[in-house]
């Protein structure tokens, strides 16, 4: 609480992304309070790349779809824009090459999904330490200064397991149709 009797408010996007079996990729993302409480849930349809843009693409394909195509369409559709992004996906990093606000990845020291991106600045928050595009190291400094609005151990990967849930479940209750 500062000084003037107003709470510093803190929005959240947890932003994660399932393949669906011959469909494409299914996108989520939920905005939360600092505390993790649920503001706003969007997902996606499936999307599927074509065969000439999987040859296009190449090694880029899976960044694009995920942080371009799928990102980028889930934040337009937002009411209530997050503060931030977390994801534990490394391609979905390349989503801030195309927005103003800072997106980071809980990867861990030991995973690297993704050989496409140069992950290079961390910045820990919430008891995490997160990564960013290596062309925007500066978001590490964002997140240094917001990160006192989190509990300490303020625990990350769990929004981003309530997004995989929920997708799994949109997803079932589809393909039951």
């Amino acid at each position: 609480m500062s000084n003037s009797g107003h709470s510093e408010q803190l929005r959240l996007g947890f932003l994660a992304a399932v393949e669906v079996e011959g469909r494409g990729y299914v996108g989520g993302l939920l905005v939360t309070n600092q505390n993790g409480r649920p503001l706003e849930f969007q997902c996606t349809t499936p999307v599927k790349p074509d065969r000439t843009q999987e040859i296009l693409y190449g090694k880029m394909l899976r960044p694009w779809l995920l942080g371009e195509l799928i990102g980028q369409t889930l934040l337009q559709r937002v009411s209530i824009k997050p503060d931030m992004i977390l994801t534990s996906d490394p391609d979905i990093l390349e989503l801030r090459n195309h927005i103003d606000i800072p997106v980071a990845c809980t990867l861990d020291s030991t995973s690297s999904r993704s050989g496409q991106l140069d992950i290079e600045a961390t910045a820990q928050m919430g008891g995490r330490k997160l990564r960013f595009h290596s062309t925007h190291q500066d978001d590490s400094k964002f997140v240094t200064r917001q990160s006192h609005l989190l509990p300490g151990q303020a625990d990350l990967e769990e929004p981003l397991e309530r997004v995989q849930e929920a997708l799994n479940e949109t997803i079932r209750t589809v393909m039951a149709r």
